[in-house]
């Protein structure tokens, strides 16, 4: 619905009518809250630093966040979320598939954190100011306002579309931004870290950066837009980024800080040339939150959005208050963000913190370009894939497994629709859904939908199913979402040569081997739970019709949306007959459905 944005005195200055900015929330936040739990600092933690009072010198170390049971009564209080972000996505034209891609990462990873009773802070949103915008705009006949309400919208509604289950999407051109902006503006202005000066370079308008020469192709040409760059002259306000040197440095040096490692190592050379300050203000971009010292200027978009973390750690109708955001769970537990846009995060973003007195993220993960006919996919190439049409031809979760089964996440991966189409059918269709629909079938005929017998604890595919999961949840931890399938597939893959070599259908024919045969059954049908249940961060739609099936209290179709308040699994639930309240003797499951249609 439209709602009027709230307004406060730190922002009168701003100078652009916020009236008609739309309000949303894709689904209501997790009701997970762990009471009873304290943040444990370990010496030599996970990527933040601590700063010592009365010196000048920090110490940038890995920070990590542990929760711990303390009695219960007045003692007790909620954990601090987990904090995961994707990039806030710019809105200068409709969401593609690259920016699709890091948001199923998050929402897998949030979902896996969920499974685990963790509390999580799961944020999104969209990056609306810069000039870019402004020209998108103009070209297009609308207010910049109009633009960015129309194109947030659609990755709102795209979300929608691939059950991402975010908690916060944060829009930079909501009032409460614009609060938090100017406050950290002004706060870094009462440090000394910002001054006026002149400068002249070459522009590049789709990075909306300066860059080295050294940076540019052919014909000066930047390389990730393939267009020239434009020359330019003005007075701007500066970050002094180079105050920062020594403490970006030995942040990027903690091997755990940011991954995959090349791509750490190809920020820290950079960094290691001499960090240079950067312009934080823009004299010409009507279409930005101006400078509180200075209404001629717009502050730079990406000293903007990278705010847009901080704004959202509180409500959308809740004051930011910077002071408060550690207790909201900063720093981040993850940002996740494409390679593109590594430095501004690995070398902007924590200087700017250290200026406020604020950790670095805990960790950076910067994933691989996805690309087509081996480019780079995006707005700016034009040659994006279309995500709405992918999930409307196919489905989501068949969209949702391809990107992150099919491609390491952290490298490129090339989209194949041959390879689509045969991967998810292979695994999805043919291992998981086939397995569970012809066991079902076998009970439907033979037993009326009811197990005698349950799965026993010592089974060679037990032993398989409890080593698998294992894997998978390590792999989970580390973003490895490709290795959390590989692991779980290994379940899937062994269940259906136990069931072939078995013949239970054989079996059932004759009196005197039906009990081997329902023995079997029922093994097979408590490896389909456990991956049911460990499935359910890549594929939350197709995991909850595999538990409903075998009598978890999932809603049907139609009934409530498949979000993270409407359903959370239990990671528990993966050890082997963990849920014998569902698969007893007599309980009778529902009758059988195709879990996953065959794609064609």
């Amino acid at each position: 619905m439209r709602r009027k944005a709230t307004s406060w005195s730190p922002i009168l200055a701003y100078g652009v009518s916020l009236t008609g900015t739309e309000r949303w929330s894709a689904a209501p936040r997790t009701s997970v809250q762990l009471l009873g739990a304290f943040l444990s600092w370990r010496g030599a933690p996970d990527g933040c630093r601590c700063r010592q009072s009365g010196s000048k010198n920090v110490r940038w170390l890995k920070a990590s966040v542990r929760q711990r049971h303390q009695p219960s009564g007045a003692e007790a209080r909620p954990a601090q979320p987990l904090v995961i972000t994707t990039p806030l996505f710019y809105v200068n034209a409709a969401p593609h598939m690259g920016s699709a891609y890091p948001t199923m990462a998050c929402d897998a990873l949030a979902r896996y954190h969920r499974m685990q009773g963790r509390a999580v802070r799961f944020i999104t949103g969209t990056d609306e100011h810069g000039e870019k915008i402004a020209q998108a705009a103009a070209a297009a006949g609308r207010t910049p306002q109009e633009h960015c309400d129309l194109v947030s919208g659609e990755f709102r509604a795209l979300w929608a579309k691939l059950n991402i289950s975010y908690d916060r999407f944060i829009r930079t051109t909501s009032a409460n931004h614009a609060a938090m902006v100017m406050t950290f503006m002004e706060r870094v202005l009462q440090r000394g870290d910002i001054y006026k000066a002149s400068y002249e370079g070459l522009y590049c308008t789709g990075c909306e950066e300066y860059k080295d020469p050294k940076e540019l192709v052919e014909d000066t040409q930047c390389p990730l837009h393939l267009k020239r760059c434009e020359q330019r002259a003005e007075e701007n306000y500066f970050f002094r980024l180079s105050r920062y040197q020594a403490q970006v440095e030995a942040l990027l040096a903690n091997d755990d800080f940011m991954r995959p490692a090349e791509r750490r190592n190809e920020v820290l050379s950079w960094v290691r040339e001499g960090l240079r300050d950067f312009s934080v203000s823009r004299a010409k971009n009507p279409w930005g939150i101006p400078m509180p010292n200075d209404a001629s200027q717009t502050i730079y978009v990406w000293f903007d959005a990278l705010l847009g973390y901080l704004t959202a750690l509180f409500d959308e109708d809740e004051p930011p208050q910077l002071e408060k955001v550690e207790e909201r769970g900063w720093p981040a537990h993850v940002h996740v963000l494409g390679k593109d846009i590594t430095r501004f995060h690995a070398c902007y973003w924590p200087a700017m913190l250290h200026s406020v007195g604020l950790n670095a993220p805990q960790q950076l993960f910067s994933h691989g370009f996805l690309t087509k006919d081996g480019m780079k996919m995006g707005k700016s190439l034009g040659n994006t894939l279309d995500p709405h049409a992918l999930v409307d031809e196919f489905n989501a979760d068949a969209v949702r497994y391809y990107f992150l089964r099919g491609i390491e996440f952290g490298r490129d991966g090339d989209f194949s629709r041959d390879r689509f189409i045969q991967i998810v059918n292979a695994e999805l269709a043919n291992s998981v859904g086939n397995l569970l629909n012809r066991t079902l079938n076998l009970l439907k005929r033979h037993n009326n939908l009811s197990l005698p017998v349950v799965a026993p604890s010592a089974h060679p595919l037990a032993d398989l199913t409890r080593t698998c999961t294992a894997e998978a949840a390590a792999a989970y931890e580390k973003l490895d979402f490709s290795g959390a399938a590989e692991a779980l597939m290994r379940i899937a893959s062994e269940a259906n040569s136990f069931i072939d070599h078995e013949a239970p259908w054989t079996k059932l024919r004759n009196p005197e081997t039906k009990s081997e045969a329902f023995a079997v059954l029922a093994v097979i049908l408590e490896a389909v739970r456990v991956l049911g249940v460990a499935l359910w961060p890549l594929i939350p739609e197709t995991s909850e019709r595999m538990l409903r099936a075998l009598c978890y209290p999932v809603a049907g179709p139609g009934e409530v949306a498949s979000t993270a308040a409407a359903f959370v699994p239990s990671w528990h639930d993966t050890e082997w007959n963990a849920r014998r309240d569902l698969l007893q003797p007599g309980v009778r499951f529902r009758t059988p459905e195709p879990v996953f249609p065959r794609l064609e």
